[in-house]
């Protein structure tokens, strides 16, 4: 039996989605790294800051889960097929896992900060494929994950200055 066909109709040309596709594929697997980065810190942060980060942490870590599905279902409206599974996201990302059996609230903030700041790297990057693909639905959505991952980094650096 033959597999049905995922293409999700689309009146945006083939080979420029499928730019646009990958880029959101490295934000969304981005996004999981992120996610899960965030969420081991959350419960692996200690000091004297510690309900402070813990909350923030927490928060920042729900925000970013929520944009995966968004980022995901995106992929799919131009006509492609996004991440499917754990390994998927390990051959597409680019932020780093942190691993490490201690990590200082410190060096904490200062990764995820860094973190977000590529975060936004890569959605710029794929802001610019979606303008070359003339998809300005993916553009407009990008805008606000942008202005997400930046306010995090913001808050972040600032929660990091005395850290």
């Amino acid at each position: 039996m033959t597999a049905p066909d995922l293409k999700t109709p689309t009146d945006l040309r083939s080979n420029a989605t499928k730019s646009v596709a990958q880029a959101l594929n490295g934000v969304l697997a981005d996004s999981y790294a992120l996610y899960f980065k965030t969420k081991n810190f959350h419960w692996h942060v200690s000091g004297p800051h510690f309900r402070d980060y813990h909350l923030m942490f927490d928060e920042q870590a729900t925000q970013i889960l929520a944009t995966t599905d968004a980022i995901a279902e995106r992929v799919r409206k131009t006509g492609n097929t996004t991440l499917r599974s754990v390994g998927d996201i390990g051959r597409h990302q680019s932020i780093a896992d942190n691993d490490a059996d201690y990590v200082s609230a410190g060096d904490m903030l200062n990764e995820l900060r860094e973190d977000n700041l590529r975060l936004v790297e890569s959605l710029r990057a794929a802001k610019s494929a979606a303008t070359e693909a003339g998809d300005n639905a993916t553009e407009g959505v990008i805008d606000d994950w942008t202005d997400q991952a930046e306010e995090r980094a913001w808050f972040l650096f600032e929660a990091g200055r005395n850290a």
